[in-house]
């Protein structure tokens, strides 16, 4: 999309794209791989499944092989190994890598050579050291000294490598094979390490109502491991990984901060592969999924979408403000086929921007979505108003008495041996809220504003509205909302009374 060249060059910059030569540099800095036809499909709650199939020249019956270059956060619990006469008898995953610190941990209770290089002089000493401890410093034994090694130019020799470390992260397996010649082995686990998520870079056009939108996937491989000229797999969703019997604590969701108006979900079917409920990103080609990597690729490009700006301000039961408070500025657009981006939006982050006076893109904020089905309307907040203000007030509180009565509480008591059932009626007591909102609009164009009075109804859903200078609506039992037009360089004051239990 050219009227995105230059934002998208911004967004991707210091990340490797999928056109970048990664393969060689990830084989320069890990050496040869071990690994065979590798395909990696990522969610995006940091999971991996992995599927390497290597060729494998087996002997008959019992074997010990030996699979470097896997995953360093692999799931050993998940591994599943498929080959023609061939069967699991026993896996281990050796973790523990060769590092300097898991050198010196092995070498606790061994001689070791320490050598000092004089800086004045550039004579090279050489003394026998007993390790007695590596706990934050290390502590050796020379003859009868005591002493902590520090960073005076000292390097220590070790006199073989230790048993147990590996250089690569790999799994040992021991298979049960009927017949003995080559064949292909498929390996499959699962792993931490891996994550996707979209990042949208959107150009609005105020004056046209119109945005372009490029969508890139980013990738992330924090893993351990590269995967080389592998097949790549996105899924779009959160698949479940734990044991909580199909359902979910929605508690969390009430702390969100509320929406604008708006944001409405799609019900189109998009034209994308699926798998089970979720949407499927397939990768062309093969690419290198190099470890401690962000890797960016693309899979939106829409221009002329039809796109609005809207002002937004919520205000909380019986708040006042002493002073003006800036309206949230709202771009709304669709992921409708017709009218909109016309594609299944996974989950990710917004950016928008705006060209200026010189025609220049500027970036005017930028906002989150879940995973959107296509057909959704969306509303996002993307900065504040310098312009467009308002100003909450509590007028008026007073408590009122109306002719209603409901029972509070009904018991059943026994005395000498009687039962009777006894009930309590209390009247209705509301309270009468009146509130006023001072709107002001410093631009050279008329906007429209919308207003929410929120926390109106927190259990008895028999708030009232007896009056109020402007029309509004009740879009639930807690919130009732005005859409206000204000003209340019000016003002619109309204009121509304509420009548409430609390």
């Amino acid at each position: 999309m050219r009227n995105l060249a230059v934002i998208s060059g911004l967004a991707v910059s210091g990340l490797a794209l999928l056109a970048l030569p990664t393969a060689a540099m990830a084989q320069t800095a890990q050496g040869h791989s071990a690994q065979g036809d590798v395909a990696v499909t990522i969610y995006n709650n940091d999971l991996g499944l992995i599927q390497d199939t290597r060729q494998l020249a087996l002997p008959a019956g019992r074997s010990r092989q030996e699979f470097p270059d896997v995953s360093a956060q692999i799931r050993p619990e998940t591994v599943t190994l498929s080959a023609a006469g061939t069967g699991i008898v026993e896996q281990n995953f050796d973790y523990d890598l060769l590092t300097p610190d898991a050198l010196l941990n092995k070498a606790v209770g061994q001689t070791v050579t320490v050598v000092r290089t004089n800086p004045a002089t550039g004579v090279e000493t050489r003394e026998a050291a007993l390790v007695l401890a590596n706990n934050g410093g290390t502590v050796v034994k020379i003859g009868e000294r005591i002493e902590v090694l520090g960073d005076y130019g000292a390097r220590i020799i070790y006199p073989s490598l230790p048993p147990g470390l590996r250089a690569r992260p790999t799994l040992s397996v021991t298979l049960d094979t009927t017949s003995a010649g080559a064949r292909p082995v498929t390996l499959s686990y699962l792993s931490r390490g891996f994550g996707w998520k979209a990042d949208y870079v959107a150009l609005f056009d105020e004056a046209a109502g119109k945005i372009d939108v490029q969508g890139w996937i980013t990738l992330t491989n924090s893993s351990g491991t590269t995967y080389d000229n592998a097949r790549l797999l996105l899924v779009a969703g959160a698949v479940g990984q734990g044991a909580d019997n199909g359902y979910e604590d929605n508690s969390w969701r009430s702390a969100r901060p509320r929406q604008p108006s708006g944001n409405m979900p799609g019900m189109e079917s998009a034209d994308r592969e699926r798998l089970g409920d979720f949407y499927v990103y397939p990768i062309a080609g093969r690419t290198t999924v190099a470890n401690a990597q962000q890797k960016q690729v693309g899979f939106l490009d829409v221009s002329g979408a039809p796109a609005s700006k809207g002002y937004y301000f919520r205000n909380n039961w019986l708040g006042a403000l002493d002073t003006p408070q800036s309206f949230a500025t709202v771009l709304r657009f669709s992921s409708s086929r017709q009218g909109g981006l016309g594609d299944a939006l996974p989950a990710g982050t917004v950016r928008v921007y705006m060209r200026d006076a010189r025609g220049q893109p500027q970036f005017i904020g930028e906002n989150s979505i879940d995973h959107t089905p296509m057909g959704s309307s969306l509303a996002l907040r993307t900065g504040e108003a310098f312009d467009v203000k308002i100003q909450p007030l509590v007028d008026k509180r007073e408590r009122i008495a109306v002719d209603e009565w409901e029972r509070s509480v009904r018991y059943r008591i026994t005395e000498d041996g009687k039962t009777r059932d006894i009930t309590v009626d209390s009247q209705v007591t509301y309270w009468r809220t009146t509130m006023s909102y001072k709107l002001t609009n410093a631009r050279a164009q008329p906007v429209t504003v919308e207003v929410v009075q929120g926390g109106l109804d927190g259990w008895w859903h028999d708030t009232r509205v007896p009056s109020e200078s402007i029309k509004g609506t009740q879009r639930s039992p807690d919130e009732r909302a005005w859409m206000v037009t204000v003209p340019a360089n000016g003002e619109v004051a309204f009121t509304a009374q509420f009548d409430t239990r609390y």
